[in-house]
């Protein structure tokens, strides 16, 4: 006997499969566009890539083109077209001389580009050293094509910074100077300058990297990006998405793709007022000769971290040697500030003013020891004679120094050790001195003969490393060697 199926229960069998089955279609189309789209943010519209064309336009009315003219003296035409130039040291030009007599000299106008930008409504000018340096003749370009005489009012040789003015009959367009010490790597930056003289031109980048020494001076601090930078390009800004200068556009690498040096604009902000008021700067000054820690150095000196600036030299009546600084002695704070690099402690020290106590801290014999100076002026003739020494090549065959001897490796010491030989290839080569440099300690023994020198190196274990203080020149300066094993 068949039964009547319920109306209710038909239903129910046919709705129930069906909404199963769209709730797993649902599911797997989920799956599908989870497993299908990326896992990052949607790729950006073309509005979330805005136009710089603001920030340009309000900048480039502060950008100028820096066209100037120097006289110097050379060859004349004829004679360069036959003999070409000669260089300083040249062995054909000496050929020449002798007998032909002088090269014919004659003066010549040599013209050069660059790039700047107005700091105030006035006509001040910022612009780097060298593209206005040696000039007898400089004219600016405004944006709209118009054009002035300007003189310098201050240089900066040691920082590449340059400060001219223009007098206008109207109020000028100015930058705003930014911040340089809040860029972080990977912060956008635009560099607007006078490339191969084809007029303002724009380009964009990145910060690249901070604090790069790239050996332009002793105050290097560069800013490195990647933003295109050219001849021409040198005094131009570097600004951020603020529209703020950040740097001033300096150098490049010639032989390199993408990768440009800007001055910070903190460091031109801080010289600013010299250059306004003086024509030049006043730096801070220690008298000390300065040099890299090294592995090697740090473990002999028992320092825990390759950190600081270890001093090579001090220079007798400076602030240092008043204050106690000795040769030995590494610089590890100044005026509250770690010393990382040996490159840190001199821009440190330029920037502090004259006359100001700075504590500071040193690593001396295990311990660290806190001293006061009272910072010096730097002048020119100091200047020369503080050099920063990285580490040098060692020596190995010694003999005793007589006044012989010191005559004809031309050393002024009549007394003591002197390196005479270095073995090519060999540990000290690697490590080693030149010929005639003089050995005045190892591991902080005075070495006044030969005696000194070889009791010091039969006691040395393979593995140890020597600390050598050695006398090349005027300076003096630490050299580790490391004794090889066997």
């Amino acid at each position: 006997m068949n039964k009547k199926v319920p109306l209710w229960l038909t239903i129910l069998l046919v709705i129930f499969p069906l909404a199963i089955g769209a709730v797993w279609l649902t599911g797997m189309k989920s799956t599908q566009n989870r497993l299908t789209a990326p896992s990052h943010d949607p790729i950006p519209s073309k509005s979330d890539f805005p136009s710089l064309s603001s920030i340009v336009s309000k900048v480039a009315p502060a950008v100028v083109n820096i066209s100037t003219v120097r006289v110097v003296r050379g060859p004349g035409p004829v004679f360069k077209y036959f003999f070409g130039p000669f260089e300083e040291g040249d062995p054909f030009k000496e050929f020449f001389e002798r007998f032909f007599g002088d090269i014919p000299q004659r003066e010549f106008r040599q013209k050069s580009l660059g790039s700047g930008f107005i700091i105030s409504k006035d006509g001040y000018i910022l612009t780097n050293n060298h593209v206005v340096e040696k000039a007898t003749e400089i004219r600016v370009r405004l944006l709209n094509k118009e054009q002035f005489e300007a003189k310098v009012i201050g240089r900066d040789p040691k920082t590449d910074i340059a400060l001219i003015k223009i007098k206008a009959n109207h109020s000028l367009s100015a930058a705003t100077l930014g911040d340089s010490d809040a860029l972080r790597v990977g912060d956008w930056v635009i560099a607007i300058g006078n490339p191969f003289g084809l007029g303002h031109t724009v380009t964009v980048g990145i910060i690249s990297a901070k604090e790069r020494i790239i050996g332009a001076g002793p105050y290097d601090n560069f800013l490195q990006t990647d933003a295109a930078i050219n001849p021409g390009n040198s005094g131009g800004p570097l600004v951020n998405l603020e529209g703020e200068v950040v740097g001033i556009n300096t150098a490049i690498v010639a032989q390199a793709q993408g990768i440009g040096f800007a001055i910070p604009i903190n460091m031109a902000k801080y010289i600013l007022s010299q250059l306004k008021e003086r024509g030049k700067v006043m730096r801070g000054w220690l008298g000390v000769m300065i040099q890299e820690v090294t592995p090697e150095i740090a473990h002999a000196l028992g320092l825990k971290e390759v950190k600081g600036a270890l001093v090579a030299d001090v220079t007798p009546g400076s602030p240092a040697d008043k204050a106690d600084i000795r040769r030995g002695d590494v610089i590890i704070e100044y005026n509250g500030k770690k010393i990382e690099e040996m490159n840190e402690l001199p821009r440190l020290v330029a920037n502090t003013p004259v006359g100001k106590s700075v504590p500071i801290k040193i690593w001396r014999n295990g311990k660290i020891k806190q001293l006061t100076v009272k910072v010096g002026e730097l002048e020119e003739k100091v200047a020369k004679g503080e050099r920063r020494y990285a580490p040098q090549d060692l020596g190995l065959k010694v003999e005793e120094l007589t006044p012989y001897l010191a005559q004809r490796l031309g050393v002024k010491r009549i007394h003591g050790v002197v390196i005479t030989y270095v073995v090519q290839g060999s540990p000290a080569h690697e490590a080693g001195l030149s010929r005639g440099d003089i050995i005045l300690k190892i591991n902080r023994h005075p070495i006044e003969d030969l005696n000194d020198y070889q009791d010091i190196i039969n006691s040395a274990k393979p593995g140890d490393t020597l600390l050598f203080l050695i006398e090349r020149r005027e300076g003096t300066l630490f050299v580790a060697l490391k004794v090889p094993k066997d």
